[in-house]
């Protein structure tokens, strides 16, 4: 097994010299119009892994419910409502990355995992964060991952060499870092970091403005099966672990902000920020019951990162992209 101490993280204060500066300290370049639609998008999904009438991808998951309590230092960085006062209720669904339902938990395509968040406010209205156990993303925007999507589909065992995907690889370092780079299989769902690999603008009371992407550890150390106890694990390890682990007692998270420095990329998900970066923990994520007919209800439910409340808005435009994608998938579950 395979264990890293995320103690050894340092949760750095948010200045409030850093929180008047963030706005205009960043990178954000021209974005040309995109040529492919949410519903193209699905639809090379579909045709990577199939079409099961559910997700187009991270399809086989699990749902649980529990809390969400703000710390004193997120009203610091955003009046979302959220992030100040009680806890409120939330609903997480895990899962696999690989859009088919019956994929085995052990299977390398099924890794990066994921992890979303549905917050339910006061009002009755949710915000939600949708986040995976990768810090990066293979593409710069939406257009440039339904082409990777059409290389993936194009290379198959036997497709001529050098394949369509090879092509691809050469030219997007991204691309190939994000496919190559080892993704070892956890013990747990809850053992796993996860990033939001979008950035959003965080206003305060005060109309300070902090542009920071997610980051969601938990307050175990991470750890990870070595490959032979991978290669050895049940199709289904990970859905029966996480039922066994939230019986003996609440999984525990902190949700995080890491802050963008000078020159960061805010509206590029496929560079990753330094480590060194400030972060503001905004909270403690406790989850503490399964959803008692997880399948049932993942029908129901579709996470929209684009769904926000005041104090929170979009940067990253593929945050939009993505929504109407999922919202596109929705349709076609029914």
């Amino acid at each position: 097994m395979k264990t890293c101490n995320t103690s050894s993280f340092k949760w750095l204060p948010l200045a409030a010299a850093l929180i008047a500066g963030s706005a205009n300290a960043q990178v954000s370049s021209p974005q040309p119009p995109l040529k492919y639609t949410p519903t193209q998008m699905v639809e090379t999904l579909h045709g990577v892994f199939g079409d099961h009438h559910a997700r187009a991808i991270h399809t086989k998951g699990i749902m649980l419910t529990g809390r969400f309590t703000p710390s004193p230092e997120a009203a610091r960085v955003s009046s979302a409502v959220h992030l100040h006062g009680a806890s409120v209720p939330i609903i997480v669904r895990f899962s696999n990355f690989v859009g088919v339902p019956d994929a085995p938990d052990n299977d390398p395509m099924s890794s990066p995992r994921g992890m979303a968040i549905r917050f339910t406010l006061p009002d009755g209205s949710s915000t939600d964060i949708v986040s995976h156990s990768f810090n990066g993303f293979p593409s710069q925007n939406a257009d440039q991952f339904r082409e990777l999507l059409q290389a993936i589909a194009a290379s198959g065992p036997d497709a001529a060499k050098p394949t369509a995907l090879d092509g691809y690889l050469a030219t997007h370092p991204a691309a190939k870092h994000f496919l190559t780079v080892a993704k070892p299989a956890p013990v747990s769902y809850a053992t796993l970091p996860y990033y939001g690999v979008n950035t959003f603008k965080f206003i305060n009371a005060r109309g300070k403005v902090t542009y920071g992407r997610y980051q969601i550890v938990p307050l175990a150390p991470a750890q990870y099966l070595s490959d032979a106890q991978a290669k050895a694990a049940a199709p289904e390890y990970l859905s029966k672990e996480i039922g066994e682990r939230v019986a003996q007692g609440p999984l525990r998270f902190r949700l995080m902000l890491q802050v963008a420095g000078k020159n960061d990329h805010i509206d590029d998900p496929s560079i990753a920020w330094p480590d060194a970066r400030p972060q503001v923990e905004l909270g403690v994520i406790a989850i503490d019951h399964l959803v008692p007919d997880s399948v049932a209800a993942e029908k129901k439910i579709v996470f929209m990162p684009n769904s926000l409340p005041k104090g929170i808005e979009v940067e990253d435009q593929m945050v939009n992209f993505r929504s109407a994608a999922y919202g596109v998938s929705f349709s076609a579950r029914q």
